[in-house]
Parts: structure tokens; C-alpha cells; sequence
């Protein structure tokens, strides 16, 4: 036996190489079998490459001519606007490429700081916290916040991030049916026995197009002396009468306690997510939240993206009005052809298909007809209800949407998914 290198014989006389070999393996052949039970679904999900920036129009690697692009985030059109692209570059030059820090030791720029009180101005908060990411903001707020004497009651469809984000806390666990609110009021009566009661849910919710009920949630989190928590991704920007967002939507901006949403969606599509509400509650994540204690910052160029778009959405509001009238559009065209779709007046429109692998081979043809749409299928959705969902921006033309529905009613009747 060789000491100290692979050739050392393991207790079973193995050599340690060979062990480390067959262990590998092993491993193969598990991740190949899992990979290919996912082929065998028809839920296999294929990456498609952009060779230009994002927006209405873009190019698709191995596909000739130019594409209508329809399941972007890009609600507002903003991430490739030229004043917002202007700002990425000022800040980059300004500030440079990273931070190479958390924000603790040395990763908290000025322009940080004044994203941050931006973002609590715009959702009319006492301060905010940026993150990586959302899916950051919402693994860090219940492990921070939530102790096992208090409890959580969560929308069973919130996003995979919530989810996550809840099971990292140990309050107590409680899921209420999807927009129930008779199941919430009875879940909120169970747990009268916890400290804390902390309601969680989508304002919009992002596979399905609806909207949280945040009137009635928050009539029963005042009866039941509950806090109220909204992930307002696909909302902020775009929904109420100045893109404030759900809460804004339905009057209750008073009554949310807390808010996580995205700068990567409707404002400037990059990258980043914020916490905004309470001051205390801020500077608590500022000293236990994990995913921003042991993150880097986020670059200087993002933030710069992030506050130019903030910035043309508090000067004007006619972006935000002219969603509507497009969202409108699409969904009674689609309606009339024969199609179901999810959710009500919301620019995510899911087209029901049910089957997952429809869904993805209607997908390839429309994009054989020059229109990017995407099959969602579980475990995105649950099984069953496998859809395309379609989103529509503020830069989309009329004409863009009549020819994606007229694309959509091909491909519909090719596939028999219209009579």
C-alpha cells in the first residue's frame, strides 16, 4: 500500500480510486434514470438562446428572421430602454464592476443606499433592504423574523420561493386553500394560540394570472391581529393605478405590513430583490437575514438599471395605463377562438392545455411561426394542468398581439387543441 495518495486501501481492501470510481458510477446511473423519467413525461425543459437584447423583437439562435417574443417578464419594456441602459453604464463607470463584498464589511455603495430609500418612497414604506434576488428576500424574512412561538399561513400556490422560505423558519406551518378565504379565517382561529400570525401570499400569482384577495385577507388579519405579508414580483410596476402594485390595486396599501418584490421584472429586468416595510423590521434582516449577510452586493451597474427605472416610473404613469387595454386584447381574441385562459386582467395569460407534452410541441411550432412561448409543465404547475403561459408587455404592439393570436389559432387547430 502507497501512503498518502489514492492508492490507499480502504478498510474492505478496495483501493480508494476504485471505490471513488464505482461510487461515481453509481451516481450516474441514478442521475440517468431521473433525467430520463423526465423525457418519458414530457416535462423535459429545453433552453433557447437569445443572440440580441431582450425585448418585443429579439433573435433566437438557430431560428432565421426575427421572433415576437411573449414570455418575457419585461412588463414595462424597460430592459432595454436606452435611458435605463444609460444609467447601467454611468454607474459601471462610476462605481465599477463589483463590490467583491457582503454589505457588511465593505459591499454598501451610496447608490445602495438611495436605491433602498427609493424603493421604500415608491411603495410608501419606512425602509427597505435590497437582495441577489427575491428568492433571496424570501429565504431571508421568515427565519429572521418567525420564532417557534409564532406562525405562518401560507397560499398554497404562493411561489417555490415563499415555500422554501417558510420551511427554513420553525414557526408554525399553516396552508390555506388557493384564494380561500373561509379556509384562511379557520386556519387563523387554529393558530389565536401563537405569538406572532403572519399571513403570506403572491399578490399576483405568476402560473395562474389571479390576484390574492387582499381586501378580504386583510379585513381577517385586523378580526384575528395578524400581520400581512405580499410577494409583489408580478405586480410592482405595473399593477394599480401607478404601479405600486397589488395592495395598491385594491386600496389597502395601509394594511400590508410587508412587501418583497423584484427589480428584475418589470423594473429593468436585471437582477435584485428587495424587503420593504417596517423600519425595525429592516434592520433586523440587516443583522440576521443570511442571504443578504452572506451575499455579495449587488453590482453597481444593476443598481444603476434599477433606480433609472424606478425613476420613469414615478415621472409618469401612461406605461402602466396602457397595459391594460393590451392585456384586454389578447385574452377576449384568445377567449373567442376557443381557448381557456387562467386568471383575470392580469399581462400573464396562461393558455389551459393540460397535456405537458402539447404544451411543449404547440410551443415549437409557434416559435416555427416566429412567436417565443414557453410550455409550462410540472413540476412548474401541478400535474394535470400544463399550460403555455403567454405574457404581454407595454411595448407590444396591436399588431404584435393579433398576429400571436392568429399564430396561436394554428397551432391550436394542428394540434387539436381547437376544433
Amino acid at each position: 500500500m502507497w501512503a498518502g495518495n489514492v492508492w490507499r486501501a480502504s478498510l474492505s481492501g478496495v483501493p480508494c480510486g476504485r471505490r471513488a470510481q464505482s461510487a461515481l458510477a453509481q451516481l450516474r446511473g441514478i442521475l440517468e434514470g431521473e433525467l430520463e423519467g423526465i423525457r418519458e413525461a414530457g416535462t423535459w425543459k429545453s433552453e433557447r438562446v437569445i443572440t440580441s437584447r431582450q425585448g418585443p423583437h429579439i433573435h433566437v439562435d438557430g431560428v432565421s428572421g426575427g421572433i415576437l417574443n411573449f414570455c418575457a417578464n419585461n412588463y414595462l419594456g424597460l430592459s432595454s430602454h436606452p435611458e435605463v441602459i444609460q444609467a447601467g453604464l454611468q454607474a459601471l463607470e462610476e462605481f465599477g464592476a463589483g463590490l467583491s463584498s457582503v454589505r457588511f464589511i465593505c459591499g454598501t455603495q451610496s447608490i445602495h443606499k438611495n436605491l433602498e430609500a427609493k424603493i421604500a418612497c415608491f411603495h410608501q414604506r419606512e425602509d427597505a433592504i435590497l437582495y441577489p434576488s427575491c428568492f433571496d428576500a424570501n429565504a431571508g424574512l421568515f427565519e429572521a423574523l418567525l420564532t417557534p412561538e409564532d406562525a405562518v399561513l401560507s397560499d398554497e400556490l404562493n411561489h417555490a420561493s415563499i415555500i422554501d422560505g417558510i420551511r427554513l423558519c420553525k414557526a408554525h406551518k399553516y396552508r390555506y386553500g388557493h384564494l380561500d378565504m373561509a379556509d384562511l379565517e379557520a386556519k387563523l382561529q387554529e393558530a389565536q394560540k401563537h405569538r406572532l400570525r403572519l399571513v403570506a401570499t403572491d399578490g399576483a400569482f405568476s402560473m395562474d394570472g389571479d390576484i390574492a384577495p387582499l381586501q378580504e385577507i386583510c379585513h381577517l388579519a385586523s378580526r384575528y391581529g395578524a400581520l400581512v405579508f405580499v410577494d409583489e414580483c408580478h405586480a410592482t410596476g405595473f399593477l394599480g393605478p401607478t404601479g405600486r402594485g397589488t395592495d395598491e390595486l385594491l386600496g389597502v396599501m395601509d394594511q400590508v405590513t410587508i412587501i418583497n418584490s423584484t427589480l428584475g421584472k418589470a423594473l429593468g429586468g436585471a437582477s435584485g430583490g428587495y424587503t420593504t416595510g417596517p423600519g425595525p423590521l429592516v434592520s433586523l434582516l440587516r443583522q440576521r437575514a443570511r442571504p443578504y449577510l452572506f451575499s455579495n452586493s449587488l453590482p453597481p451597474a444593476v443598481v444603476g438599471c434599477a433606480s433609472k427605472a424606478l425613476d420613469l416610473l414615478m415621472e409618469s404613469n401612461t406605461i402602466v395605463q396602457s397595459m391594460a387595454a393590451k392585456t384586454q386584447r389578447f385574452r377576449s381574441k384568445m377567449e373567442a377562438a376557443g381557448f381557456t385562459i387562467s386568471g383575470a386582467s392580469h399581462p400573464i395569460c396562461p393558455v389551459m392545455l393540460g397535456d405537458a407534452r402539447l404544451a411543449s410541441r404547440m410551443a415549437d411550432d409557434m416559435l416555427k411561426k416566429g412567436i417565443f412561448v414557453i410550455g409550462f409543465s410540472y413540476p412548474v404547475v401541478p400535474k394535470g394542468k400544463a399550460r403555455i403561459r403567454v405574457q404581454i408587455s407595454a411595448v407590444h404592439s396591436e399588431e404584435d398581439i393579433d398576429r400571436c393570436v392568429e399564430a396561436f389559432v394554428e397551432v391550436g387547430r394542428l394540434h387539436g387543441a381547437l376544433p
